[in-house]
């Protein structure tokens, strides 16, 4: 037998993620940012990939030209009825093509956008448009309730409708909300109403001779409603530089190949995540972004049969739920798929591993807040990044852990402590609030309240909320290491850990279970893996079973505030 032959056989397996080779081994630590206001990304797309849908909706698709060209009819019909640089202008409408070319619009004509949530009841709405003085809002017709409630409604709704371009049934359940909700009322009782479609009609015409009111990088782009780092709820004023730092940013962090990505647009662009990470990031990369306006697990599974995406900005309750379902039916489009950022609430490990497996994508943790853009720091898409944590600061972005007493002492690696940023991002401040922006803005450092470590190689993971914080006895209990303990115990479906206040230990450790459909909440069972696996001031004294989810925000973080206000439902466990 040759040598040759004696050798042993070495079977190399093709590469299942061959792109993964084009990403660079590390982002660069600083970039050149256009100094331009934020429509100069849709103008930059339509001038490199002029004819590449910009969107699809449904069975409609808009080129990148077609946005541009829409964006400019709604801006100079805003400059002809009086909006001056800086009004405010609302905007209320789901994920849909009108959202983009309305907000590039309101950007061309020097105006600043202002974020109205579909969750908002309407005595929200009106003291939001109150506080921000917004004249004009754009809407969805069956949202104009929200918006025209009250004695400070706005003089002028701009409504555009969804119903011709759903598919047939849903089309049929629209009109008839549509009537439930308007019936044959004007959409604007008491002031001027027309729609999305004459504004962009009577446009036609003379938009090439069309010279839109010049913008400054740090003149005001956008408002956004939060609830801050404190319980007092703010609103967050974003330059056209913050935002504009925050795409860049994300594309060059995605490797910056423009013209060849497929965005999965689910994430509400109301909310700065959706609005950085699919609308202006999708700009920056000449994506074409497949826009739904709600998220409902069949129809997401039909869009990534139908586009394949290549990209895929989410949560983890979105995972969550769509991972039964694909490994039920495999979708070999799924493939496609190249990596998925997961921001807004902590990323399960199980979760993250089970949906890299059945996509082969790369799935990283992301982390930021609307007070930054919103996304400070991500995980890195070579293959370096650490399940469990939020990866790397982006470019020309700071971090550190201070101690949270004081905000000013850096902690040593590993060590617990506030998280603080500063970066290109960082919000101009909160609307008509200095004395707000001035606590979480110190020395150029933005206090995030949240609690997090940094490790040698500079990964950060966040522990909690510092608001969330408990202490028993003296030792600092962190809820999210608790229930990361807790989503082992066979037969949980979910679980939230909450402080209560004691008179003995200052607060115990509280942890409300849901149970699996068909498991039985055993109590007894529970303590003992407790003392099993967690150490003796971690352990829960109370245990709660709720029969029902988890209260969560849209983008699934749970609401602990509304658990602790709950108080306990049982006697706390001996020890």
């Amino acid at each position: 037998m040759s040598q040759l032959n004696s050798l042993p056989l070495e079977i190399v397996e093709p590469d299942p993620r061959p792109w993964l080779k084009q990403y660079p081994p590390t982002v660069p630590h600083s970039l050149h940012y256009p100094a331009e206001s934020l429509p100069w990304l849709l103008e930059r797309a339509a001038t490199k990939w002029p004819t590449r849908a910009g969107c699809i909706y449904y069975e409609h698709s808009l080129s990148y030209s077609k946005l541009l060209s829409r964006s400019r009819r709604i801006a100079m019909w805003l400059v002809e009825h009086g909006v001056q640089p800086g009004d405010r202008v609302g905007l209320l409408l789901p994920n849909c093509p009108d959202y983009i070319f309305a907000i590039n619009g309101i950007w061309l004509a020097g105006a600043t956008a202002v974020a109205l949530s579909p969750l908002f009841v309407p005595e929200e709405a009106a003291a939001f448009l109150k506080a921000t003085q917004c004249k004009i809002v754009i809407t969805l017709d069956v949202l104009t309730p929200l918006v025209c409630h009250g004695d400070d409604q706005p003089h002028t709704v701009i409504y555009t409708s969804l119903g011709a371009r759903l598919n047939r049934l849903e089309g049929l359940g629209y009109a008839w909300v549509r009537l439930m909700r308007l019936g044959w009322k004007k959409i604007n009782p008491k002031g001027v109403s027309i729609s999305l479609a004459d504004v962009t009609r009577a446009g036609r015409l003379k938009e090439d001779g069309f010279e839109p009111p010049h913008v400054r990088p740090e003149d005001r782009a956008y408002i956004l409603p939060t609830g801050g780092t404190t319980a007092e709820p703010k609103a967050v004023a974003l330059s056209h530089a913050n935002l504009m730092a925050n795409a860049w940013q994300l594309c060059h962090w995605a490797g910056n190949r423009g013209g060849e990505e497929t965005l999965l647009a689910i994430l509400p662009f109301f909310h700065s995540y959706g609005l950085s990470t699919c609308l202006t990031n999708g700009a920056a990369l000449g994506a074409t972004l497949i826009l739904h306006h709600r998220f409902r697990t069949n129809s997401v599974v039909r869009l990534i049969e139908k586009h394949r995406p290549t990209v895929f900005p989410t949560v983890p309750a979105m995972l969550t739920a769509l991972n039964p379902v694909l490994e039920k039916t495999p979708v070999p489009a799924l493939k496609e798929m190249k990596f998925v950022i997961s921001g807004g609430a902590p990323l399960p490990k199980t979760v993250a591993d089970r949906f890299a497996e059945l996509s082969e994508a790369a799935v990283v943790e992301g982390y930021g807040l609307s007070e930054a853009s919103p996304v400070t720091h991500a995980g890195p898409l070579d293959g370096r990044a650490i399940s469990g944590t939020i990866g790397v600061p982006l470019p020309d972005t700071d971090a550190r852990i201070v101690d949270p007493a004081t905000g000013t002492e850096e902690l040593p690696h590993g060590e617990v402590g506030e998280v603080v940023v500063r970066g290109p991002q960082v919000m101009m401040g909160y609307w008509n609030n200095p004395e707000g922006t001035a606590r979480v803005i110190r020395n150029g450092w933005l206090h995030t309240g949240d609690l997090g470590t940094c490790d040698e190689n500079g990964f950060f993971r966040i522990v909690d909320r510092k608001k969330d914080l408990i202490i028993t006895s003296g030792f600092n209990v962190y809820p999210g290491d608790v229930e990361e303990v807790l989503r082992n115990y066979p037969g949980i479906k979910d679980v939230a850990v909450v402080g209560t206040p004691d008179v003995g230990k200052g607060e115990l450790v509280k942890a409300i279970i849901v149970m699996q459909p068909g498991k039985t909440f055993n109590q007894h069972d529970l303590e003992a893996y407790s003392r099993k696996h967690l150490a003796a001031h971690k352990r829960p004294r109370i245990f709660e079973e709720r029969k029902q989810d988890l209260p969560r925000n849209f983008l699934g973080k749970v609401l602990r505030r509304e658990l602790r206000d709950s108080g306990p439902a049982t006697d706390p466990a001996p020890g």
